[in-house]
């Protein structure tokens, strides 16, 4: 029997490029491999379901479980992870000393939907008592103007989101002082030209962040990779070989940053740097699989329904193919 041939959209990280080169193998697949941002693949697979397998948005993923509407089933690969502390900006000018002070504040988001926005609005509810109806929402492209909502929500009567003015990027408005901050996964174009007016909430993110983890043992998780559900069906083993897969490669990737001989990675200190994450986070800190990463699942899910972006509280076992909820050990 020959091996399936399908297309596997995911980013260019160093925990997949040992799947990339072929030092890791798939099992029974010959993979058709396509380097892309975030941004397309899930454009892309939400709208048109392009790709076999592909990195997926938590979020975007969770709202079409709950609505019977996903047509891929997640394997417990996290291809992204990130302490969304780093996420939330401010203008500095305008009296916001404390995460506290957001509450009355008109805060710029590309997508309300966004697993970082989800994450960030569930850190200033549960850490600072910020909830998302205490902040006005001004919606928009970041630094393109008009940029549209992948999925069509049914927001909670109490939350207000309102659209940014046609032709304006949230950029144009954050310069302008029309907003008061933003929330999103990149940072906006006048935060990396060095505006003087615009800033972190948290100055000490690193501190915040390590802090946020010792309290309460999550690293937020944003991406997951997806299998067409059809393909599942069609070959239940699949599933299961992409997780091991993908494990494999990821410990290749630490295997690399463990090597000190000559650093992998373009970074000064890594070594330190590595020692250091292993002793805030413990020796596997990018953990992929559903049981160490329990806790962080089931908060996101409860903060996703609250935030009423999953019209019901979904369990972690229907995010996942049956096969990867358990893995063999010897």
């Amino acid at each position: 029997m020959s091996n399936l041939e399908l297309s596997i959209a995911v980013g260019d990280y160093d925990r997949n490029r040992a799947l990339f080169d072929g030092r890791v193998r798939i099992d029974g697949v010959d993979p058709v491999f396509m380097k892309l941002s975030p941004e397309e693949i899930f454009f892309r697979a939400f709208r048109t379901q392009d790709f076999d397998i592909c990195e997926l948005s938590f979020s975007s993923y969770t709202v079409g479980v709950a609505n019977g509407t996903a047509h891929y089933t997640g394997v417990p690969a996290f291809l992204s992870r990130s302490f969304r502390h780093s996420s939330i900006y401010i203008r500095n000018d305008k009296g916001i000393e404390r995460p506290e002070d957001l509450a009355g504040r008109r805060i710029g988001i590309a997508e309300y939907q966004l697993t970082a926005n989800v994450w960030a609005r569930a850190l200033l509810e549960d850490d600072h008592g910020v909830k998302p109806s205490d902040i006005s929402w001004v919606r928009g492209g970041m630094d393109t103007p008009d940029r549209p909502e992948k999925i069509k929500l049914d927001l909670p009567a109490d939350v207000s989101v309102e659209a940014a003015p046609e032709g304006r990027s949230l950029n144009d408005l954050l310069v302008a002082g029309e907003i008061d901050g933003f929330i999103g996964p990149r940072s906006p174009a006048c935060f990396i030209e060095g505006n003087p007016n615009i800033s972190w909430l948290y100055p000490d993110l690193v501190g915040a962040a390590k802090d946020y983890f010792a309290r309460t043992g999550i690293f937020p998780v944003m991406h997951l990779l997806g299998v067409r559900k059809s393909l599942a069906d069609r070959h239940p083993w699949l599933p299961a070989a992409l997780y091991k897969a993908f494990s494999q490669s990821k410990e290749h990737a630490i295997a690399q940053m463990d090597d000190t001989a000559a650093s992998a990675v373009s970074l000064p200190f890594l070594a330190e740097r590595l020692a250091d994450a292993r002793a805030s986070m413990g020796r596997d800190f990018w953990s992929y699989g559903v049981k160490a990463n329990r806790n962080g699942l089931e908060n996101f899910l409860d903060h996703h329904h609250r935030q009423g972006l999953s019209k019901r509280r979904v369990s972690v076992e229907e995010l996942f193919h049956t096969s990867t909820l358990e893995q063999f050990a010897i």
